[in-house]
């Protein structure tokens, strides 16, 4: 490819998280307040998220995205170009504001997210220049469902970074409405290199309840299947076989974002042309690190941190 700038273009979500918790005993109504044990201000967004540990990892990254003129947005722009990433291709939306995020944390792992999708159900194709598309190696999009102008052009998007010689891939995060729209959905997954759904996610997608019948039933449109599945790992399928790989052990402190640390570092073990077990194994690493810390940014891997964690044969 020639007159690349960028390794990764994320196109996405980006937010403020307002992360509280743990919870005890779950959420009192009535007006009651609870005491917790930390809050915390911090970036937020699938895309983001994966963005800013992409560009930890070492990677040239820019976003494409949709933020209010507000103080919100301010705050998530200054953040990610605090971590490296290139935002110039974010577009300031002059009506509707920035999304906002509230996530109440408990005590077992679990967390429940309230958001507020402000300007996200305005970003569309007019979102993502075109000169981008032909100046990166790899093109990633994120929460697909809280996207649904983007969604419609996604697989459009898609086809002209694959014409340009990019590799794409694809996170729909959850669906809130519980639609999962496959017709929505399948043409994307036709010009999509990479799917990296949770194990709830691929279940929903597929309508399989064994993860690695999920996992096979969605490569037949096209993609590599690459499953996270908490503590027990991940696993990848490629339609011909499939593998997987055991978590890293970790006390984690917070699991905000993990999933797009993986992601992260399984798109960059790729671009560095590692091959499916390591770049598995990376991911992995990534997203086991990520939860160190609070907020899903604050303790992400390098390359060399990530790559030390792995077992020997992802090194």
């Amino acid at each position: 490819m020639s007159g690349v700038s960028y390794d990764l273009l994320v196109i996405g979500d980006v937010n403020p998280d307002v992360v509280v918790g743990p919870v005890r005993g779950g959420l009192a109504f009535g007006q009651r307040e609870q005491l917790v044990g930390h809050g915390r201000l911090v970036l937020g967004g699938s895309g983001a998220i994966m963005a800013c540990g992409a560009a930890r990892l070492g990677l040239r990254v820019a976003f494409a995205g949709r933020v209010g003129d507000d103080p919100a947005g301010a705050f998530v722009r200054q953040a990610m170009v605090a971590r490296g990433v290139d935002v110039s291709h974010l577009v300031q939306d002059p009506r509707l504001p920035t999304p906002l995020t509230a996530i109440v944390t408990t005590a077992d792992g679990d967390r429940a997210i309230l958001t507020s999708p402000g300007c996200l159900s305005a970003t569309g194709l007019e979102d993502v220049p075109a000169g981008l598309l032909a100046a990166v190696r790899h093109v990633h999009s994120s929460s697909f469902f809280l996207m649904p102008r983007l969604a419609r052009s996604l697989a459009e998007v898609f086809a002209e970074a694959r014409a340009h010689g990019a590799t794409t891939s694809l996170d729909t995060n959850d669906d809130p409405a519980g639609h999962w729209d496959r017709a929505l959905l399948d043409p994307v997954l036709k010009v999509t290199d990479l799917l990296l759904p949770n194990a709830a996610e691929a279940r929903a997608l597929s309508g399989e309840v064994q993860l690695a019948h999920a996992a096979a039933e969605l490569t037949r449109y096209g993609p590599t299947v690459v499953v996270k599945d908490g503590a027990e790992g991940a696993l990848a399928h490629t339609g011909a076989e499939w593998l997987r790989v055991a978590a890293v052990p970790v006390e984690p402190l917070d699991t905000v974002g993990a999933g797009d640390s993986f992601d992260a570092g399984f798109v960059a073990a790729r671009l560095r042309g590692l091959d499916l077990r390591a770049s598995l194994a990376v991911a992995v690493a990534c997203g086991s690190l990520s939860t160190r810390a609070h907020g899903g940014t604050a303790a992400q891997p390098t390359w060399d941190e990530a790559c030390a964690a792995t077992e020997p044969e992802g090194t």
